[in-house]
């Protein structure tokens, strides 16, 4: 069994990428992951603190390099939505540049691309969504997707500023904050727009109470990842984007 070594790009205070994402892929019938950080100065989620972040990129990006990794995700979703819509592609490429100048030929993914990679993979054109963020921020994520063609229908900001208790959100906050949503008529929820916010315990809940697709920045990081990697999409029990395979047939 291959093992594909996975570069995480992070902030200093998220705690939940690292341990989502290997929990995760290690449901993948197929392959095995290592997992590799490099992290950038944020303790709060704010515009002049992720502006701060953002310009620690160049430095994680030669730490994760040197290690060699097969795939990069820059796992802070709001840093680039933030930033007006189109962010995830430009940051992407800047950093397959930078790669690509130290001999690196790794695939590179962004929390902020894998989300709206997701919600196109489900067919999803009208979604809710559950952020952590202030609601400033919050409205950017809105502006973001909105921009990719996806209507927003109904969002709700839990207001939650530190980014250490952003990770301590308890999921029946989060699963009240989604009950209290209008999704009439929509294709798919986001039950967690930030990698930090815990999703993972929810997702499949959401979706068996709900009934419509549920995913999360988490989910849809993952997604990406396989995709970038060439593997099969057969993940269980984290929603039906991580079932997208579930029916071929095992790669040999």
């Amino acid at each position: 069994m291959t093992t594909h070594r996975i570069g995480l790009v992070v902030p200093s205070s998220n705690v939940t990428v690292e341990t989502e994402m290997p929990a995760l892929l290690a449901r993948h019938p197929d392959a095995s992951f290592s997992f590799h950080s490099s992290r950038m100065r944020m303790t709060a989620v704010s515009p002049e603190q992720l502006r701060a972040m953002n310009s620690q990129r160049e430095r994680c990006i030669l730490e994760l390099g040197d290690a060699g990794v097969d795939a990069m995700l820059y796992a802070c979703l709001v840093a680039l939505m933030a930033a007006g819509p189109g962010e995830h592609q430009r940051v992407e490429g800047l950093i397959a540049e930078q790669l690509a100048t130290g001999g690196s030929d790794a695939a590179v993914r962004s929390s902020a691309g894998a989300l709206v990679e997701g919600l196109r993979a489900l067919g999803a054109r009208r979604v809710a969504l559950v952020t952590p963020y202030m609601r400033p921020l919050a409205q950017k994520v809105v502006e973001y997707i909105e921009a990719e063609d996806i209507a927003v229908t109904d969002w709700r900001a839990l207001e939650v500023s530190d980014n250490a208790e952003v990770g301590a959100i308890a999921g029946s906050r989060v699963m009240e904050a989604a009950r209290s949503l209008d999704l009439t008529g929509v294709d798919a929820l986001v039950i967690s727009a930030c990698v930090q916010m815990p999703s993972l315990p929810l997702v499949q809940a959401a979706e068996d109470e709900f009934g419509v697709p549920v995913l999360s920045a988490a989910t849809a990081g993952a997604y990406s990842l396989l995709r970038a990697l060439d593997l099969p999409v057969d993940l269980a029990g984290a929603g039906s984007l991580l079932r997208a395979d579930a029916s071929a047939p095992a790669a040999i």
